[in-house]
């Protein structure tokens, strides 16, 4: 299957004329090292490898910092595919949309040096087109942002057909408003984390200014968000339930939760999990109720129109 990624040129996409001109993409992260060889499938050994790698080159970043960096080296390196396919916001409403058509290759001393080579299409997508949902993934700050779950808008906007074309075959869907608010949660809740509770005493984590605690990386797969206290004492992984089984859940969140206490958590810091859903769940109720480190919250959205 082909998976979608929309990459940042460099910081706030700097480079991405050069990257459309050059017919590559790439990136940087401040690993000077010549990869080749050293691209191991399982991204976990990657970053066990180059995490000291990027701390000894930034020695005032964090190691949320140096796992965050890595793994989206290791993703434009070794993770995305040959096929797969890369849009680049261009800074004028337009995103250039190219093929992924080599493996990683090493351009010493340019710009972005770490690259695949990619055929740019003729055409492009205007980020006007794009739906809600899809224009707030692609507007994410991080660097690296997977899309594939925008997969059909994106080949139908390819195919040069506009969002309210696209036809609705899913009819198990029993209440789509509820559908949409799980599908668009996680973009609702990062674009408006300062307003809710959470924003009174965590932020979601960053570096440099760019957001990195969206989809952060681990080696069971990606966690919805990371944030850290005000008091920079504690982590706290954030799992949307999303209709998933609750025993899944709670097991995902705890693993998310090993993970950041086991590679990523400095020695001051503890690690907390919270588990938000649309609706009461008795059963992630129960299971928590003998867990002292996870807490549950449900979320409710409210939509008033007033007539002037």
């Amino acid at each position: 299957m082909t998976s979608y990624y929309r990459i940042m040129a460099g910081p706030k996409s700097a480079y991405v004329n050069l990257c459309h001109e050059q017919g590559c993409i790439g990136g940087d992260q401040n690993i000077s090292n010549d990869l080749t060889g050293h691209l191991p499938d399982d991204f976990p050994e990657f970053n066990k490898h180059f995490i000291p790698v990027y701390l000894a080159a930034n020695p005032d970043r964090s190691k949320i910092a140096a796992g965050a960096a890595c793994g989206r080296l290791h993703t434009i390196c070794k993770g995305m595919q040959v096929g797969d396919v890369g849009l680049c916001y261009d800074g004028n409403g337009h995103y250039f949309v190219g093929e992924v058509t080599s493996e990683y290759y090493f351009e010493p001393g340019n710009i972005l040096p770490h690259r695949r080579k990619v055929n740019w299409y003729s055409h492009c997508i205007d980020r006007e087109d794009m739906s809600p949902g899809l224009k707030s993934s692609a507007g994410s700050a991080g660097t690296l942002t997977n899309l594939t779950k925008h997969v059909d808008e994106l080949v139908a906007l390819l195919e040069g057909k506009a969002p309210h074309a696209l036809s609705h075959s899913d009819e198990t869907v029993e209440d789509p408003t509820v559908f949409a608010l799980e599908t668009h949660l996680e973009e609702f809740l990062v674009a408006n984390w300062r307003q809710t509770e959470l924003g009174r005493n965590y932020r979601i984590y960053e570096s440099d200014g760019e957001t990195i605690g969206q989809q952060f990386q681990t080696d069971t797969g990606p966690l919805d968000i990371l944030a850290i206290s005000n008091d920079g004492k504690e982590l706290l992984v954030v799992e949307l339930k999303r209709g998933r089984a609750s025993d899944s859940v709670i097991g995902q969140v705890q693993r998310y939760m090993g993970y950041v206490q086991a590679e990523l958590a400095e020695p001051h810091q503890t690690v907390r999990g919270l588990i938000i859903a649309l609706e009461d769940d008795l059963r992630i109720r129960r299971a928590l109720s003998v867990t002292s480190n996870i807490e549950f919250y449900r979320y409710k959205v409210m939509f008033e129109l007033i007539k002037d």
